[in-house]
């Protein structure tokens, strides 16, 4: 409640007048902030019906920082006009002899009060030189109410036992309740699109015989993240403009010595029907510690743990976040959830990989799909997947898969013959087209509509397998 004093103030002027005070000028004469008068009337509203307060706007020109300046030393033509020297200048240097500073004559007319006195035409263009503002004031119009009284008697907002067995409650002034007041939410969460997404990818891969992979480790070595995927050590992602290095721990130094020397070889001389890169393949670039730019790195060496023993067919997959030193934009940040998807087996084909890639869509809800020929450095050959995306009538790209080279999987020991199809995609892109959602930074933020989210077609009519 606001201070006592103020409210009893406000009622006495309130009581002496029959019309009513405006609270505006009520703050200015008593020299106090409006705010505190606007407090005092919500105070006395709680009261009951003590005044009646009606909200006004009204419209006035205040000077800026820099009109008030104007109006006090005169305009800048002015100001530099003061400065000419008592001896004065050349006529060819200044060719005014005097100055009418109607810029200042005009400020001053507003400052005290008689901005009527100026055509509209002028205080616009005062306005653009930003030497006025147009300002809205927002006050209350406060008369005498049915109860109105000058003394403040303090409502009572509870019954008790003691006034009822007292009886004392007959001579108490109660607080009147306010049965449309709307109550305390209860407390409730829902699933966030992203998480709700990536729960379905989960079972959708469980269901197709997947196992997922060990996904704990976000910091990981240049050499399980680049040069095990036969990725050369020159190549534009391991720059620090793509790739986050870390700084303690800066390097890793437990490798497996044979396979290194194996990954140097294909990389330097070639090997396994490859020329290799023809560099000088350094282990310092391998030993640099980074955050992952791609779960890639753990399908490494999973498929490496599976070459030191006899093989047998597997499918891996995973969901878990990877890190690019990236410039944000509507579907780009630099931390996301990459899903990714790994076969091995003897004899698998480009075929098998779309086939796999239209069933594992189809299970989530996404029909609409194109593959397009495209380059990574350890797929060949390698395919972009798109999808359509309802809200942004366009193809949007989900993913990229490939048939994993050969410079890959031979010197971690598999045998020729076995082939590893494997796919990677964010979990976010997939989410937006699930839901319509347009705009990375709407899902992310949680900015989105979930009545939509629930009224969708995947949830109206879930699929048997969810």
């Amino acid at each position: 409640m606001a201070d006592t004093g103020v409210l009893e103030t406000l009622l006495q002027r309130v009581e002496k007048v029959d019309d009513g005070v405006d609270s505006l000028a009520v703050a200015t004469s008593l020299g106090v902030d409006h705010q505190v008068i606007v407090g005092a009337v919500k105070s006395l509203q709680a009261l009951g019906d003590v005044i009646s307060a009606e909200l006004r706007s009204s419209k006035h020109w205040e000077l800026t920082e820099e009109g008030t300046e104007i109006a006090e030393q005169g305009s800048h033509e002015s100001r530099v006009f003061s400065c000419i020297p008592q001896e004065g200048l050349a006529q060819s240097e200044l060719m005014v002899e005097s100055i009418d500073d109607q810029v200042r004559e005009k400020l001053l007319l507003v400052q005290k009060g008689h901005s009527t006195q100026l055509e509209e035409k002028e205080k616009n263009e005062l306005k653009k030189r930003k030497l006025l503002s147009e300002v809205t004031v927002k006050s209350y119009w406060i008369t005498k109410g049915n109860s109105f009284s000058t003394t403040i008697t303090k409502q009572e907002t509870e019954l008790t036992p003691e006034m009822i067995a007292s009886g004392n409650w007959k001579e108490k002034k109660f607080k009147p309740y306010n049965f449309e007041a709307m109550g305390v939410a209860p407390d409730c969460g829902h699933l966030h699109p992203l998480m709700k997404v990536r729960t379905q990818f989960r079972q959708i891969f469980l269901e197709m015989g997947f196992t997922e992979m060990p996904t704990n480790n976000f910091i990981e070595s240049s050499f399980w993240n680049f040069d095990s995927l036969f990725q050369p050590q020159q190549h534009p992602a391991r720059d620090q403009h793509d790739t986050f290095f870390l700084s303690d721990p800066a390097h890793a130094h437990e490798f497996p010595q044979d396979y290194l020397e194996r990954v140097k070889k294909v990389h330097s001389e070639g090997g396994y029907g490859s020329q290799g890169y023809k560099y000088d393949w350094k282990i310092e670039e391998a030993q640099k510690n980074i955050l992952r730019t791609h779960t890639t790195a753990v399908s490494a060496r999973m498929l490496y743990k599976l070459a030191q023993q006899k093989f047998t067919p597997v499918k891996y997959f995973s969901i878990d976040r990877v890190f690019r030193n990236e410039t944000l934009d509507a579907t780009h940040l630099a931390e996301f959830h990459q899903i990714e998807g790994v076969v091995a087996d003897y004899g698998l084909t480009l075929g098998d990989l779309m086939g796999v890639l239209h069933q594992f869509f189809t299970k989530l809800g996404i029909t609409k799909l194109r593959f397009k020929p495209a380059y990574n450095p350890y797929t060949e050959p390698s395919m972009e997947v798109f999808s359509y995306h309802e809200g942004l009538k366009k193809w949007v790209e989900v993913g990229n898969s490939g048939v994993f080279r050969p410079e890959m999987l031979l010197p971690m020991g598999l045998p020729e013959d076995v082939s590893v199809i494997a796919w990677g995609l964010s979990l976010e892109r997939p989410t937006m087209i699930k839901y319509g959602i347009n705009n990375i930074r709407e899902l992310v933020g949680h900015k989105v509509n979930l009545q939509m989210v629930y009224d969708s077609p995947i949830c109206r009519n879930p699929p048997t397998h969810f």
